[in-house]
């Protein structure tokens, strides 16, 4: 809790921050249960930021972690850097490829996509929900030509917003 108040605090004293933010898992060490979709999606997101840009002196980059979240190993910072993915609308994207990353990097294939970490395939629209957004997204093909990536309603499969960019990493 002290964390996301912390941060909340930080993003109304200073907006010249970018804050990241790594959270311990939600589970005890040898437990039964592993972490949930949710905090390991935080805990990549920060740490493939972390591993793919450095921050500048406009741009100061402050890391909010706890000491669980410390004690918790990590994966290598040279395989964030190399299984991150991203892509743009008009890229070249190999669609059976994006596939195969998506299975290599511990997304699981549904009938519909509902949480983070699942992914579908109709035809040329491969849907997604991605680490580190609120929403699934949409990624129309035509060909190997990505044409649009659009965020939808998980609930009623309309598009609520078109993105310029995806960033994924793995779950």
């Amino acid at each position: 809790r002290r964390l996301a108040a912390t941060e909340a605090a930080l993003g109304f004293i200073a907006p010249e921050l970018e804050v990241l933010s790594l959270p311990a898992w939600d589970c005890q060490p040898y437990d039964r249960v592993s972490p949930t979709a949710a905090i390991t999606a935080r805990r990549m997101m920060a740490l493939a930021r972390l591993a793919s840009s450095r921050s500048s002196a406009e741009k100061p980059r402050l890391l909010l972690t706890t000491v669980n979240a410390l004690l918790q190993r990590v994966p290598p910072v040279s395989l964030m850097a190399r299984d991150s993915l991203s892509a743009a609308p008009g890229n070249t994207v190999d669609m059976d490829a994006l596939v195969q990353w998506l299975e290599v990097n511990g997304f699981q294939r549904t009938a519909t996509v509902r949480d983070t970490g699942e992914y579908a395939v109709r035809g040329g629209i491969v849907d997604l929900f991605a680490p580190g957004l609120p929403e699934p997204l949409r990624l129309d093909f035509f060909g190997d030509t990505l044409e649009s990536i659009r965020a939808f309603d998980p609930e009623t499969q309309r598009t609520t917003h078109q993105l310029r960019s995806l960033d994924l990493v793995p779950m």
